[in-house]
């Protein structure tokens, strides 16, 4: 018969050796002013940090930070993301933001939290999430 192997994990289901290997790794140019772009699907919640001119300094998601399936799209997740970013972004010399955001997830307000949690000053918000009105005609349906 042989022993069973207990698998024990933990109930945040965030890994903690994930998050202390993004944090390890820290901008290696000082800005003072930038740009938060945080995407929010159904599904993950990505953000991004860029300077003025539009060159990225450093980015996370959920996803790398150990959320799997259904969690990864969660606002607790997009918290988790947005204070790692945060973080990153206080080591970096960062003082003040304008943050874009796109997508119609549940993790929108909730990153941007995050992020701000951190004493980084939010200069604007802008949504420019893409809204369809109407776009082409549909194909019409076979005739069998």
């Amino acid at each position: 018969m042989g022993r069973k192997r207990v698998i024990k994990k933990s109930g945040a289901g965030q890994d903690i050796g994930l998050k202390n290997r993004a944090l390890a790794k820290l901008a290696k140019k000082k800005i003072v002013s930038g740009v938060l772009y945080v995407e929010a699907t159904y599904n993950n919640t990505k953000i991004t940090l860029s300077d003025k001119s539009g060159n990225v300094v450093m980015w996370s998601s959920s996803g790398a930070l150990g959320f799997k399936g259904a969690k990864k799209g969660t606002p607790f997740a997009a918290t988790k993301v947005g204070e790692l970013v945060g973080e990153k972004a206080k080591g970096a010399g960062v003082k003040d933001v304008d943050v874009i955001i796109t997508g119609v997830g549940s993790g929108r307000e909730a990153a941007v939290r995050g992020f701000i949690s951190f004493g980084i000053e939010v200069n604007s918000i802008e949504d420019r999430t893409p809204v369809a009105h109407n776009g082409p005609k549909p194909k019409n349906a076979r005739r069998v």
